[in-house]
């Protein structure tokens, strides 16, 4: 980013702090949906900011967390066969699975790559006609395009040794399922600015519409999120459930139209189970019938696997914004970055990962300041 100090100044983060507090007249509780707003919130203090009425809670906006037990035994189950080279971005390789991860099946002697991009696995696929590349296919609305593009790509180049396994989930659907659920404190949304880059904000209106919720869609710098709460506060205060653009230098109403052309040509919508939230209709993507020789799922046959779930880990009720990772038991004691008990904890979009990262497992501060005392606001943010 070109004009990254801005976005960290104190001063302005002080101001931001005062406005909410002066704007609040009652206690509020706002979710944010991507886990890079989570991380930033933790990193810089924004929920040890802002007034202790009003509440953060951290969405299921972390594809690595959400993506179900039993599609990451099924990534180990074909990364395992001798003649698979198993293709991942990096932070799905440390994800328990019921018999450990990806990578201990790689110490193992497994072909397990990483890569960074899908079209890396697709040039590996070329380069090696004798064996069977497989693509783990995560991730919500903003990496589907390019994992669109690497499918249409190697359709276009006749390779047939390779394919992806495919995990891909929406967001608006997971937020209905939020607001839907009985136990729902959720008042309002900021919402995920990567995602909205590639699709537009035309289902997070009709969110805003039939929920009567105010979003607003955010980045992740300190001072796009203290932003975002104050314009969602706004919002809230004068009972306006509409959706606004607080990350303006990166999403247009309409977002990308060839993005999403893209994602209309190899992807159509499914149903999909979101690991600890359960089955949400309508939550994400699979291969049209055009594109189903690439499926991995169906060329290996690992359907039936069955799955051995932790029985302490309360992700799903982070995921759902019920609790924080704080409240687990196992927090920072059973489960830690080097024997986690859930994708939460060590994917790099995790809450939990978060908390532990910038030491929540180590001190007992508070969470939010009275509305008077902003000066923690300029020396956090710096």
């Amino acid at each position: 980013m070109k004009y990254l100090d801005e976005y960290r100044d104190g001063a302005a983060a002080e101001r931001l702090v005062a406005a909410i507090a002066r704007t609040m007249t009652r206690p509020w509780t706002i979710m944010e949906v991507c886990g890079g707003q989570t991380h930033a919130i933790v990193k810089y203090g924004i929920d040890r900011l802002l007034p202790r009425d009003l509440e953060l809670v951290h969405g299921p906006g972390c594809p690595v967390c959400v993506t179900p037990l039993a599609t990451i035994d099924r990534a180990h189950a074909i990364a395992s066969r001798p003649e698979v080279v198993f293709c991942s971005f990096g932070d799905m390789l440390r994800v328990p699975g019921s018999r450990g991860d990806l990578l201990q099946l790689k110490s193992r002697g497994g072909d397990v790559r990483v890569v960074y991009s899908p079209l890396d696995a697709v040039n590996l696929a070329a380069s090696n006609p004798a064996r069977e590349v497989v693509f783990f296919a995560i991730g919500f609305e903003t990496t589907a395009p390019a994992n669109a593009t690497a499918i249409w790509t190697a359709r276009r180049r006749g390779l047939t040794n390779f394919s992806v396994l495919v995990a891909h989930v929406l967001v608006p659907p997971a937020m209905e399922a939020v607001l839907a659920a009985p136990e729902n404190r959720v008042q309002g949304f900021l919402g995920p600015g990567h995602v909205c880059t590639v699709v537009g904000c035309d289902d997070y209106a009709a969110i805003a519409r039939r929920r009567n919720v105010p979003i607003v869609i955010t980045g992740f710098e300190p001072l796009d999120l203290l932003d975002g709460v104050l314009r969602t506060v706004r919002r809230l205060e004068a009972g306006r459930a509409e959706v606004e653009i607080q990350y303006a230098r990166a999403v247009r109403a309409a977002g990308n139209r060839s993005s999403q052309a893209m994602i209309d040509e190899v992807f159509e919508v499914c149903d999909r189970n979101w690991r600890g939230v359960g089955l949400i209709p309508n939550s994400g993507y699979r291969l049209r019938a055009a594109y189903r020789d690439f499926d991995a799922e169906t060329r290996f046959d690992v359907a039936g696997i069955e799955t051995r779930e932790s029985s302490v880990c309360i992700s799903g009720e982070i995921l759902k914004g019920n609790k924080k990772p704080r409240d687990c038991p196992e927090f920072g004691r059973g489960c830690t970055p080097h024997n986690p008990l859930g994708a939460t904890m060590v994917s790099s979009e995790g809450a939990c990962a978060a908390y532990f990262a910038y030491g929540r497992h180590l001190d007992a501060m508070p969470i939010g300041v009275d509305a008077a005392s902003t000066d923690v606001a300029r020396e956090s943010v710096r």
